[in-house]
């Protein structure tokens, strides 16, 4: 995986490039959910790399990047998202965000409008993180950076999947990824990546400022970011579109892969008028 500097740090990406026969080939860009990387957007990145230039990229402390001494708030990772798409000269982007890329990807639309062709959140929320909630991911953070993943890891996935999915022979396999990719971060870089979720701002206020064409899909089993999260966004984006995926949790890319291309290609599809 490549590695880029932007804003003093180095961040890792990947870029498909522009398909066979079409240099102009619109980007997509993906922003992937806390404690994963850009890999847990394999299934659209396939399907999608033929029609458009696919670019994922891992945030602060997660995926293939290195942890940094900070920068792990979301208007720092918001900024690195900004460099590295003005790096690549592929503005305007489709930008698609999981969880906290989710975070990321409304405070682009609402603040840097003018790089984004359209705006795809995922299991995601514009408001801060529920206090109730706040102060177990930071109690689970200082014990992940002591004792690593094997104390928390039950707690941990039934968040980031759903019933279902766990208890599926192919959910089994992709925890079991998931889990292998976690332990080879840095775990006080992972510790600073789940604090800077906890403590995050909520960006609710500014999204009705976007005017980019948006699209709003949930889980419906999704525990992390409830499908009511996901409707509130919705109803504040002008023009924003809501969709559930059924038998689905919190990691929508991975568990209801078809389901969430089918959506993208729609979507995007609709907005470049093909």
């Amino acid at each position: 995986m490549p590695l880029t500097t932007v804003n003093g740090v180095q961040i890792a990406y990947t870029d498909t490039g522009a398909p066979a026969g079409r240099p102009d080939a619109p980007t997509v860009v993906f922003g992937h959910g806390l404690l994963f990387g850009g890999w847990m957007f394999r299934p659209q990145v396939e399907a999608l790399r033929d029609r458009y230039r696919c670019v994922t990229l891992d945030w602060r402390g997660q995926g293939g990047t290195p942890a940094s001494r900070e920068g792990y708030d979301m208007d720092t990772l918001t900024a690195d998202a900004v460099a590295l798409i003005e790096e690549l000269g592929a503005a305007p982007v489709h930008y698609v965000g999981l969880s906290m890329g989710g975070f990321v990807g409304q405070r682009i639309a609402a603040r840097h409008g003018h790089l984004l062709r359209s705006l795809t959140l995922l299991d995601t929320s514009a408001d801060e993180e529920d206090p109730s909630r706040s102060g177990s991911y930071r109690l689970m953070a200082a014990l992940y950076r002591v004792a690593g993943l094997t104390p928390v890891r039950g707690r941990v996935e039934a968040l980031m999947f759903g019933p279902s999915f766990r208890s599926s022979p192919e959910g089994r396999a992709i925890a079991d990824e998931w889990a292998a990719r976690l332990r080879s971060c840095d775990r006080a870089g992972i510790r600073k990546a789940v604090l800077g979720v906890a403590d995050r701002k909520p960006i609710r206020p500014e999204i009705p400022g976007i005017t980019v064409p948006t699209l709003v899909a949930v889980g419906a089993d999704d525990i992390a970011t409830p499908p009511d999260k996901a409707r509130r966004i919705a109803e504040a984006v002008p023009g924003a579109r809501l969709e559930v995926i059924a038998d689905c949790g919190h990691s929508s890319t991975l568990e209801q892969p078809d389901a969430v291309v089918r959506l993208l290609e729609s979507f995007l599809g609709s907005v470049e008028g093909s």
